[in-house]
């Protein structure tokens, strides 16, 4: 059997650094050489330009399942609460005529073009449903399997517990292979946080996997539930395998107050997922990560009976999250870059991630100076490498 070609992308710079010729061979980064070198037989060359070199996108956060993308228009109907929006969202998708693989997926390839390799996503895992999204969302998986890493939480949107036969829908779903188990405001919605928590955590002992939470319970309740995720995470031994998503009650106190939590949360790797929303209370990003947090991020909802918002570009999350905190030095925005590309790839515990000899040739290409320029431009003139070959140019999809 002839070795596989090698490709080289010549003269671009990673992270904004020197210009170097990247050799990539078998779906990783074989060498960093210096620009200009004699490439490698029969390699396939690629003119960087003199381009920005980013490893891909993380999207830590988001609902494919939810998504009305590529669809006609629909006005958003939701209520002002939580309850009032699930509700909403039941109403909308009950009756609606496009299947998820028609939505869900063109915005899958929407996201790849912007440059986004690697995904969570959170899927509905309620009686109304079934395991309808579940398995959908596995088929489109088994669909971009060569093209992207993507995970998939049981996300009982409904409650865990007040919703009988969630949690039997909750196993059958890490039965067929969903890689995450997740919750949802132990106290604000299931009205038992103890015995909410006790139950997220046994499946994932269970079944040995890690734990993605949404947590929208603010102040002190809040803070009290993510203190008691610290205790049951140490106790079951799942450092490294948590994240709490959104956890807007840390934004609701002072830095001094919030620094043993932060220490704590450190030292058990259990990280922070925001999408910096305008509208609420947000996690102290720059804090926390101060204290040793690791932070990511996600598009949460993109286009769906929540809100008409949303792009599927984490350049754009990161310039949103940069927004939010006031962030406009070149350190500060390098540091929204970081949580939308290291920082998931710590979350979702990504292996060969990076731009370093050995790492998956997942890369994006752009025009731009260094990746504070990157963040505030977003330039839509960006090639995509997926696993070594070009898969989008210039914002298009070019997988057949």
């Amino acid at each position: 059997m002839k070795p596989m070609p090698s490709t080289v992308i010549r003269n671009v710079r990673p992270l904004g650094g020197a210009a170097v010729d990247v050799v990539l061979h078998d779906g990783r980064i074989s060498a960093l050489l210096p620009a200009g070198s004699a490439a490698p037989e029969l390699a396939t060359l690629v003119d960087g330009q003199g381009q920005l070199l980013l490893p891909a996108l993380v999207e830590s956060h988001v609902h494919f399942d939810k998504t009305l993308w590529a669809t006609p228009w629909r006005p958003n109907s939701a209520g002002p609460t939580r309850n009032h929006r699930i509700s909403n969202e039941h109403t909308v998708l009950k009756d609606f005529q496009v299947p998820m693989a028609e939505r869900a997926g063109p915005l899958i390839e929407h996201c790849i073009a912007q440059g986004s390799l690697y995904f969570r996503s959170h899927l509905d895992t309620q009686t109304v449903w079934g395991l309808k999204h579940v398995q959908e969302m596995l088929a489109l998986r088994e669909k971009y399997r060569h093209l992207i890493e993507l995970q998939l939480v049981a996300f009982p949107q409904g409650g865990l517990l007040i919703a009988p036969g969630t949690l039997a829908l909750m196993e059958q779903a890490l039965e067929l292979g969903v890689d995450v188990v997740g919750g949802i405001d132990p106290a604000g919605i299931d009205r038992d946080p103890i015995r909410h928590l006790e139950k997220i955590f046994e499946l994932a002992t269970r079944y040995r996997r890690g734990i993605d939470i949404h947590l929208h319970d603010l102040g002190e309740l809040g803070r009290w539930e993510i203190e008691r995720i610290a205790d049951m995470t140490e106790a079951m031994g799942l450092q490294g395998q948590v994240v709490i998503s959104h956890a807007y009650s840390l934004g609701a106190f002072a830095p001094a107050e919030l620094m043993p939590l932060a220490d704590r949360l450190a030292a058990l790797g259990i990280s922070i997922m925001s999408c910096a929303p305008p509208n609420v209370s947000v996690p102290p990003v720059a804090m926390l990560r101060s204290r040793g947090v690791n932070v990511c991020s996600g598009s949460d909802g993109i286009r769906d009976a929540w809100s008409p918002m949303g792009s599927g570009d984490m350049l754009e999350r990161a310039m949103l999250m940069a927004l939010r905190f006031g962030w406009s030095k070149d350190e500060e925005l390098e540091m929204a870059f970081d949580v939308v590309s290291q920082g998931g790839a710590r979350a979702l515990n990504l292996q060969a991630y990076g731009l370093d000899v050995g790492c998956q040739a997942n890369l994006l290409l752009l025009p731009a100076e260094n990746i504070a320029e990157a963040v505030v431009n977003r330039s839509p003139q960006r090639t995509v490498i997926s696993r070594g070959q070009v898969v989008a140019k210039d914002g298009i999809f070019l997988v057949a």
